[in-house]
């Protein structure tokens, strides 16, 4: 077992040891002390606030912590864990860090305490649920407040939040109906909601935020394309045919529920990712976009889902229904808000993977407007931004298609509606 964890410890520390050759000792350390204390809801680019270097060593340091957490509780690695590391990893460099997580994490602890449950069960859905760690940030920022008061406020707000995330997780996936794939995310737009409902009725005022770097993309693309590569050129050995195979399965999953790492092996998952990598990095610089943190970070999502749900065959249908969307609506696809739906948007990849292309399509246009309208509600605070548009997109969709393929089979039974 611990084999495999230092195998997936790897990807983390590349990154690390790419961010030391892209930025100055001396100014990694002050970049991580201003990511640290900087706002960091949506667009919080951490290239910006910290620099390159400094934001792959705090999502790397994040990763390691959470992988040894997983592997502390005596955990065997699945899918699940994959996931889990690659978004936080991605969200390390635009909203997560070093400071901000751990009373989330701690409320999750707390309700797995309460209920006399191993904590192992909910320990994934905490991971997701950092998601919410911006608000953390903002509350220990209140001005007008005694340092102890704001520390005590924002770790108590957390506990409280990681506290209900586990049941309410449970309770929404029961709306779309597995159709989303960022269900901690829906969850999580419903408590961002709620909360900073309650801190605006108290006057706390959100300004609206955007820092994205321009300036690193063909690095990037150098650093995360020999990275793709690697995986890609060690999961065909030693049987290229073997991975293929497995591979093949992968495609005639839906994506609901699905573990691929258990049902085909980590060479296929190796093959998943490194495919559907280059496809989304490049479908980024396609269109113009930039890698950057957000960027990186987006597409470390479609990574991680790699193992859970994703392929090619279900991803591209609903990233092209985006892209399609961008030339008849307002906005570019260049737009940092567009590139992150474009990227994010394949949370509905189950739809393409259950009912076909044009359905695929369809998500994908539609939650473009969604995922570009739905934060306003919780300025910014919760990083899952996609997963809560995502989950009302399904909510919204399934049904709708589902009574339409139900019209068609009652009339070739000759049933009334």
């Amino acid at each position: 077992m611990k084999k495999k964890f230092f195998l997936l410890a790897l990807a983390p520390l590349y990154f690390m040891a790419a961010g030391l050759l892209l930025q100055s000792p001396a100014s990694i350390g002050s970049g991580l002390f201003n990511i640290l204390k900087e706002p960091d809801f949506l667009i919080t680019d951490y290239f910006v606030v910290g620099g390159p270097g400094a934001a792959f060593l705090n999502a790397g340091a994040v990763t390691l912590l959470c992988l040894g957490l997983v592997w502390a509780l005596g955990m065997e690695i699945n899918g699940h864990t994959i996931t889990s590391a690659c978004l936080m990893f991605g969200f390390s460099l635009f909203g997560k860090n070093l400071l901000n997580i751990w009373s989330i994490l701690a409320g999750v602890f707390l309700y797995a305490r309460y209920h006399k449950t191993p904590v192992s069960k909910y320990i994934y859905i905490g991971f997701y649920g950092t998601s919410l760690s911006p608000i953390i940030t903002e509350l220990m920022q209140i001005g007008h407040l005694p340092l102890w008061a704001r520390l005590l406020l924002a770790a108590a707000t957390g506990v409280a939040i990681g506290f209900v995330l586990p049941p309410l997780s449970s309770h929404v996936h029961s709306a779309h109906k597995g159709y989303s794939l960022y269900n901690v995310g829906f969850a999580a737009g419903i408590i961002a909601t709620v909360v900073m409902s309650l801190c605006k009725s108290f006057g706390m005022e959100i300004p609206s935020r955007l820092l994205w770097a321009t300036e690193y993309t063909w690095e990037m693309a150098a650093i995360l394309g020999i990275f793709l590569a690697a995986l890609i050129v060690i999961s065909l050995f030693p049987s290229p045919k073997e991975t293929l195979l497995h591979y093949k399965n992968i495609w005639k999953s839906d994506g609901r529920g699905a573990d691929y790492l258990v049902s085909e092996g980590p060479r296929a998952v190796m093959l998943n990712i490194g495919i559907n990598g280059f496809f989304a990095a490049g479908f980024v610089l396609l269109v113009g976009g930039e890698l950057n943190g957000p960027s990186i970070g987006a597409i470390f999502t479609v990574l991680g889902f790699s193992a859970t749900g994703k392929h090619l065959r279900n991803i591209a249908p609903v990233m092209a229904g985006v892209w399609l969307a961008s030339l008849t609506k307002l906005w570019s696809i260049t737009d940092p808000s567009a590139i992150l739906a474009l990227l994010l948007s394949t949370t509905l990849a189950p739809i393409a993977g259950r009912f076909g292309i044009l359905w695929g399509i369809a998500a994908g246009f539609l939650h473009s407007s969604v995922a570009l309208n739905v934060g306003i509600v919780y300025s910014g605070m919760n990083l899952y931004n996609n997963g809560f548009a995502g989950g009302l997109v399904a909510m919204f969709l399934v049904p709708l298609i589902q009574s339409i393929a139900d019209r068609r089979a009652r009339a070739r039974e000759e049933l009334s509606l």
